[in-house]
């Protein structure tokens, strides 16, 4: 299993398909939180699939209760297109009910943030 630690920010598992991956960060109390995926499609340099399969909470991964559940099944699709020798990347969100207003905001805003991140990090 591989281990990527970026900022505050932890990845542990192994981006091969049909592998789990964890996607942590301390919360607002310091413990570690965040979210279990499988990866569903990795072409590398093309696309990656991930569906969501439950979460991690206090530290403890959690794929059976009703709250790990709610986000199950939903993927995220990365694309990965050169365009003039740069890389674009397309994100598709899929989710398995529909987002309430309050949490799009969050999410969207989530999102934003994050792939200002991966720009930084891939124009060092």
């Amino acid at each position: 299993m591989d281990r990527c630690v970026y900022a505050r920010f932890i990845f542990e598992g192994d981006w091969s398909e049909g592998s789990k991956i964890l996607f942590l960060a301390p919360d607002e109390s310091g413990k570690i939180s965040g979210s279990v995926f499988r990866i569903k499609e990795n072409r590398p340099y093309e696309f990656v699939s991930m569906e969501n399969i439950g979460m991690v909470q206090d530290g403890k991964e959690d794929t059976t209760s009703k709250q790990a559940t709610v986000y199950a099944g939903a993927l995220e699709n990365y694309t990965f297109k050169e365009i003039d020798g740069k890389t674009e990347v397309l994100v598709d969100l899929t989710p398995v009910m529909d987002v309430p207003d309050d949490y799009k905001e969050m999410y969207q805003d989530m999102w934003r943030k994050a792939l200002q991140k991966l720009k930084e990090l891939v124009e060092k």
